[in-house]
């Protein structure tokens, strides 16, 4: 190598030595193994990492909500436990005689479960006997001012009591209104619930004997305000109404005072109102009026099958000869021949000529 080779080659190895032997290009990056980095695959990293951040929240969210139903139905089972548990002890005060322990404890489980089997008829049981269990008069204490005499509002308070226990419920009622007119906070939860039980059965009693459907109503509605009625009172309530329904509707609408009939008659056949007539009667006076309608419309054997079902109620000779002519009527109208229709015949010119029914009867013809 010349000396002039040897001076042109200086300047490059000069700045060759001038970088570090290891340090990366700037230009294109380089991997420890010397490759360059692929940008797909850090792509892919990221999405890797994604992909779990959006599992582990998915997770999360399904393990909260089961997490919630989990307690919501621990809770539901803890509840369970406690209003069973407190319903039970109910029934150990009520045989023990400590009715007002098991008021109190059946309150609370109604508090927790309205629904609870038996706890509202457990309840309306307890008030009953705590308002007809007769308890001493209250021993006043000497004060310094002086007592008032409360003797003849605890003799109303025990006189409405004996009537209570001899289920005179209207004298019940007025022994109640007299009290509370005299001293209206002597006793108000006892009196309350005697209110209460006397207003539910004199409401009964005047819609299943009396026949005043109305009054019976109002005090089963006077009796609600106290507490809520029981199952068999509020179905006494409901068939007063429908008989009221079903009878307003007389004489104008017959198809419609069968249909509010036709249930009572089957639970409550000796319902009746104010003019004594029973639903069983109704019903069938019903089926004849809606009968005679349809004969008058030209339906006679619509109007067979009601008339029938009156008769089957009760035996009504009226009915029973409105059922014979409709019956026959009935039978006319299904055995009706239809007359037979002429068939025609092609004739030589195309046409068609009626063919006769009957034979043509031959002509005599002239001996010779």
């Amino acid at each position: 190598m010349t000396d002039e080779n040897l001076e042109a080659t200086a300047p490059s190895r000069l700045q060759s030595d001038s970088i570090e032997p290891n340090a990366p290009s700037p230009e294109t990056p380089k991997e420890p193994t010397g490759k360059p980095i692929k940008s797909g695959r850090g792509r892919i990293v990221w999405l890797g990492i994604l992909f779990l951040l959006l599992a582990a929240v998915i997770s999360g969210l399904f393990g909260y909500q089961r997490g919630i139903a989990m307690r919501v139905a621990e809770e539901d089972s803890q509840k369970a436990m406690l209003t069973t548990y407190q319903f039970q002890l109910a029934e150990l005060d009520i045989q023990n005689g400590r009715l007002d322990a098991a008021r109190q404890r059946l309150e609370y489980v109604i508090s927790l479960d309205p629904g609870f089997p038996g706890a509202q008829e457990k309840l309306t049981d307890v008030l009953l006997y705590a308002a007809l269990t007769l308890t001493p008069a209250p021993t006043a204490t000497p004060t310094l001012t002086p007592t008032p005499d409360l003797r003849g509002v605890e003799e109303m308070f025990q006189q409405a009591q004996q009537h209570m226990v001899a289920k005179e419920w209207a004298s019940a009622l007025a022994s109640l209104n007299a009290l509370r007119d005299h001293d209206l906070t002597y006793r108000t939860v006892e009196v309350d619930g005697m209110y209460y039980i006397t207003l539910r059965f004199l409401g009964v009693q005047k819609i299943l004997y009396e026949g005043n459907l109305e009054g019976g109503m109002y005090d089963l509605s006077l009796a609600e305000r106290f507490a809520p009625l029981d199952v068999e009172a509020d179905s006494y309530r409901t068939w007063a109404r429908y008989y009221l329904s079903g009878a307003s509707f007389w004489g104008a609408n017959w198809e419609r005072v069968i249909a509010y009939f036709k249930d009572i008659y089957a639970y409550v056949p000796n319902l009746r109102d104010a003019s004594g007539v029973t639903a069983t009667e109704r019903y069938r006076l019903a089926l004849f009026g809606y009968g005679q309608q349809l004969a008058g419309q030209g339906k006679h054997c619509d109007a067979q099958s009601q008339l029938q079902a009156s008769l089957d109620i009760a035996y009504d000779e009226i009915v029973k000869n409105a059922l014979d002519t409709e019956t026959e009527k009935c039978n006319k109208s299904r055995a009706t021949p239809i007359p037979p229709q002429p068939t025609a015949t092609p004739t030589e010119g195309g046409g068609e000529t009626p063919q006769p029914t009957e034979e043509p009867t031959p002509e005599p013809t002239p001996t010779p």
